[in-house]
């Protein structure tokens, strides 16, 4: 399990116990099926729901662990209307369409469940009446609307090239007269090189990213042993294979990894960093890492590039040398309709190859 599935796992174990009763028998019977993370999503979209019905004096017990399966089940539809516009407005910072659609997706999960899978000592479903299946999640995250977004956003042709040789060399000139910056890019440019060159030829997950371990790194066969997103079985790695021109910068990490970034014998993470004051590198962190490509975009001049659109750069310039099967296997996605983003990326190439 990796670092975050761990974190996440713990929290679930921690807030379950609040919940009421049948919440903990829905978790517990999809907790072979989902990850700790989703499932952790999945209880903090009930304990807003819980906590609105106990604002609205719908439930009047005291906390939502006394929540009853009697107040879902007498639900009216103008109270499930009142808290769809709740959650568009209880935040300063709305929820987006597709936070909004998930968070109803999560109450429909659990319905469904209690009225037609739960049973009760006569086997009868624990909810009689479901109203959230009278519910209409309409689909907001259309490939063609995201791909949309992206136009404009991500790293193309050459700039690939160019990206991960301004995080090597490029950027110190730019920050020269930042003693501060310059002496951490000189310390981690080779390291942020590296994890820039692996995901532009790779497509992998910040992540994946993220848990690799020394001995999931094979580079002889320019191939990762990944824990991929939505694998159930923790045992199992899923082999990803790198380019070659990512090669020589994952060697140049490797050479100084060790005297660069010291660490204790138990530290079997890929990609290190040492904090402020310490003196022993430790498996960098998500947010660093993210930080870390926001630093450099800024700089380089993307703004809006992220971690996450370099996977989508790599994705776009994979798919145009390969089939929509082979992109999705290479980014792990679950269907071909996730991988359709990348063909409508792709539009105005296709033109012009139908063109010549």
């Amino acid at each position: 399990m990796t670092i975050q599935k761990q974190k996440d796992r713990l929290q679930v174990d921690q807030k379950l116990p609040t919940m009421p009763w049948y919440v903990q028998q829905f978790i517990e019977y999809k907790l072979p099926d989902l990850s700790p993370s989703t499932l952790l999503e999945y209880i903090r979209d009930y304990e807003i729901f819980f906590g609105w019905l106990i604002q609205e004096g719908i439930s009047t017990g005291p906390d939502i662990h006394s929540v009853t399966l009697e107040q879902l089940e007498s639900l009216r539809m103008e109270q499930v209307t009142a808290y769809r516009i709740y959650l568009t407005t209880y935040k300063e910072q709305k929820n987006s369409r597709i936070t909004l659609s998930r968070k109803l997706s999560s109450l429909r999960s659990l319905f469904h469940y209690l009225s037609q899978i739960a049973e009760d000592e006569n086997f009868y479903p624990l909810l009689k009446r479901n109203i959230m299946a009278k519910i209409e999640i309409k689909r907001v995250h259309k490939p063609k609307d995201t791909a949309a977004k992206l136009k404009g956003k991500l790293l193309e042709e050459d700039e690939l090239f160019d990206f991960v040789d301004y995080v090597r060399t490029g950027y110190a000139a730019d920050v020269s007269d930042n003693k501060q910056a310059l002496y951490a890019h000189e310390h981690n440019a080779i390291r942020d090189a590296a994890i820039v060159s692996l995901i532009l030829n790779s497509g992998l997950r910040v992540s994946e990213v993220v848990n690799l371990n020394m001995d999931d790194v094979d580079m002889n066969n320019r191939m990762l042993y990944v824990s991929r997103k939505g694998n159930q079985d923790e045992t199992f790695k899923t082999p990803v294979y790198f380019r070659e021109r990512a090669k020589e910068d994952i060697q140049a990490y490797l050479e100084l990894r060790a005297a660069r970034y010291p660490t204790p014998k138990r530290e079997k993470a890929f990609f290190l960093a040492i904090k402020n004051g310490e003196k022993e590198g430790k498996r960098m962190t998500k947010r660093a890492m993210q930080a870390m490509i926001i630093k450099y975009a800024k700089v380089f001049g993307k703004p809006s590039l992220t971690v996450h659109k370099l996977r989508h750069s790599f994705a776009t310039d994979y798919y145009l040398q390969n089939d929509i099967y082979k992109t999705k296997e290479q980014l792990g996605h679950a269907s071909t309709e996730t991988t359709e983003i990348y063909a409508h990326l792709t539009d105005k190439t296709m033109s012009e190859a139908i063109d010549r």
